[in-house]
């Protein structure tokens, strides 16, 4: 394997402000960590990337070699054209950013595409950044789609070598082989190195997995502050204005939808009481035998959001 050094440059002024937080916080840093490409139902990941670089002051403390990690053909960087000639390019980024909490207390994030390709070199690459800067803890987080509806908690599943730190939270898996990610890898090769890894997946209905669900990014940001320590109102109000509004709408959709789709949503109801022990709630009248598919739900659920879309248009 090539010097994983290779990979990434350090933006000089921005490693110095990480070096200099770092003599401050004995205990370490916390370093976040996630890439677009792979699995994120309801956007839960990008939702909380976005949301931290929008409300935290951050800087730049290294930067990935785009160049040599994305396909650009898999995923076509888009570029501007005005009249008769280009005027802007969205260049992929993938970069480490040192932010800081409504404390002042400094944390690290890495985000950006995953990479296409060289997937060892890269978790070689973060490991030595996650030894230069004393990383204490790294955490990735996404989501995943589940049969489980939008009107009960969303569920989390913790996994790493930390997952002491999201207590109460129980695996629905046993063991299952799934396609793998960078994000993954990373996980799997700090663990294997002796570092502490948490990451936290959050259960979002399979119906409404391809539309942003500010809830389940929520409930990741809370079972992260919680695990870290950091104190990150702004982001976490933002997110539950965001979550009100959401489920005021999904509720909207519902009330209008035909009846197999409100049958859908009561039938997961009285499944996901049954299974947690819970007292079921409201009037349920379909028998989980009967319910239409996974994908019969999203396909209407799908219809629903395109007909706002257009209609907003």
């Amino acid at each position: 394997m090539l010097d994983p050094q290779g990979l990434y440059a350090w933006e000089p002024s921005g490693l110095a402000v990480a070096e200099m937080a770092l003599a401050q916080e004995s205990a370490g840093l916390v370093m976040l960590y996630h890439f677009d490409g792979y699995i994120d139902a309801g956007d839960t990941g990008d939702l909380i990337v976005d949301r931290l670089l929008d409300s935290l002051p951050h800087q730049l403390v290294a930067r990935f070699d785009h160049d040599r990690l994305v396909d650009y053909r898999a995923r076509r960087p888009l570029l501007t054209f005005e009249r008769d000639h280009w005027s802007g390019y969205e260049e992929p980024k993938l970069e480490l950013r040192m932010l800081q909490d409504a404390t002042g207390a400094p944390f690290l994030l890495l985000s950006g595409p995953e990479p296409d390709v060289e997937w060892e070199r890269f978790a070689a690459a973060v490991r030595d950044i996650v030894e230069r800067l004393q990383v204490r803890l790294s955490v990735n987080f996404h989501g995943i789609p589940m049969g489980v509806p939008h009107t009960r908690p969303v569920g989390l599943t913790p996994h790493g070598n930390r997952t002491d730190l999201v207590p109460g939270q129980r695996s629905p898996f046993e063991e299952a082989q799934v396609p793998g990610s960078a994000e993954a890898l990373v996980e799997y090769r700090l663990t294997q190195a002796g570092h502490d890894t948490l990451g936290v997946a959050a259960h979002v209905p399979h119906y409404i997995a391809r539309s942003r669900y500010p809830d389940a990014a929520l409930t990741v940001l809370e079972a992260v502050t919680s695990a870290t320590g950091l104190v990150l109102p702004a982001v976490a109000h933002s997110l539950r204005t965001d979550a009100q509004r959401t489920q005021t709408e999904i509720e909207r959709q519902i009330r209008e939808g035909d009846e197999e789709l409100v049958a859908l949503v009561q039938g997961l109801e009285h499944q996901y009481d049954a299974a947690a022990g819970a007292e079921t709630r409201g009037n349920l009248l379909a028998d989980p035998a009967d319910l239409p598919s996974a994908e019969e739900l999203g396909r209407e659920f799908e219809r629903f959001l395109a007909e706002r879309e257009g209609g907003e248009g």
